[in-house]
């Protein structure tokens, strides 16, 4: 706990207003493991994917915005998603509906070995959670749990920090302006410098 809150309070960290919290994983089955140094995206291990998640809200244009991103053990992009909801809806509901997107995207194309990784502590809580919510996001989190369980066999759902997952959050921001979803089979330009960044 000491180690996280000096972590948390070191200068850098402040200074981008981010908030340390642990990693969260389950792979097979709950597992908690704590990557508290991770401060930048990481590839995955040999043989795995890494799946970048994250939402967008824009109140000007009345639209949700999702962005997903795939990568390989070399860091090398994959592909990308954007979708794009013509509502605007509260900031769990939006981040549960991104993890439950990329499950249903990635397991449509028979992936597996992937980890997927979100800034959303209370979605990652949630989906590693048993306990039982009959609210909107409560639904959305089950069925991800659903999906995760019965087509996933060697994966994981892990929070990190905002900083490790900025690729996904630029797409989702790009996703709030754009009225229907686009698959992305080579790098967009609005990503292009952070996965070269990403790579150095």
């Amino acid at each position: 706990m000491v180690l996280d809150w000096q972590l948390a309070n070191t200068p850098e960290v402040l200074a981008s207003n981010s908030q340390h919290q642990p990693s969260l994983s389950l792979e097979g089955g709950p597992s908690t493991s704590v990557s508290p140094n991770v401060r930048k995206w990481q590839p995955p291990m040999p043989g795995r994917y890494k799946c970048n998640i994250d939402a967008a809200f824009s109140s000007s244009l009345n639209r949700t915005g999702i962005g997903i991103c795939v990568h390989d053990s070399d860091g090398t992009f994959v592909l990308a998603k954007v979708v794009s909801l013509p509502c605007l809806v509260s900031v769990d509901v939006g981040e549960a509906f991104g993890l439950h997107s990329a499950l249903q995207w990635l397991s449509d194309m028979q992936f597996d070995n992937v980890d997927f990784e979100m800034d959303s502590k209370l979605s990652s809580d949630a989906f590693l959670s048993d306990k039982n919510d009959t609210s909107e996001f409560g639904c959305i989190i089950s069925s991800c749990r659903s999906l995760f369980t019965a087509l996933f066999s060697n994966s994981r759902v892990e929070f990190v920090r905002l900083q490790a997952n900025e690729v996904a959050h630029v797409l989702a921001r790009e996703a709030t302006l754009l009225a229907s979803p686009a698959v992305y089979f080579e790098i967009p330009s609005c990503i292009e410098t952070i996965i070269i960044n990403e790579m150095l």
